[in-house]
């Protein structure tokens, strides 16, 4: 079984990055994305912005040493959110469910919460297999989709 792990994100990651998360497919089942993914100094000052709080979660997420994406957490409204992004050549191998779960050992004790395209299956069945539960849905705008769609909310206790 490969090896994922979390480390600090790099200088050396930024590229690798911005393109994972400009790709078409990726951003479509995201959803919930910035205006314009390919928007490179709106990528840039969002990614210092969150290396620079101390009070948020932003990790790499490696296989084998490989970096394959990222994962982090903050809090919004009182609320400990999560959220994780995996280039999409390594979907589908446990990648995302193995980094989520080392996420959640770093976090403090207390709920969880998430939120995901509803129609973005493998992302919601990531989050069952780490605890979370359905408790809801709700509709926001989705940038990468120009329209108001379905979310799913979801809380790990």
């Amino acid at each position: 079984m490969a090896d994922v792990a979390l480390r600090e994100v790099e200088d050396s990651d930024l590229d690798a990055l911005f393109e994972q998360m400009r790709d078409p497919e990726s951003v479509r089942m995201a959803a919930f994305t910035h205006k314009d993914p390919n928007d490179r100094a709106a990528f840039d000052a969002h990614i210092a912005k969150l290396r620079s709080d101390p009070e948020l979660t932003h990790l790499a997420v490696t296989r084998d040493g490989e970096l394959v994406g990222t994962v982090g957490s903050w809090e919004m409204d009182g609320e400990r959110e999560v959220t994780y992004w995996i280039d999409r050549a390594f979907w589908g191998q446990g990648i995302a469910s193995r980094a989520l779960a080392l996420l959640i050992q770093r976090l403090p004790a207390g709920p969880l919460h998430a939120r995901a395209a509803s129609d973005n299956a493998g992302s919601i069945r990531v989050l069952q297999k780490a605890g979370f539960v359905i408790t809801g849905t709700d509709v926001g705008h989705a940038n990468a989709r120009g329209a108001e769609i379905e979310e799913t909310i979801l809380r790990r206790d």
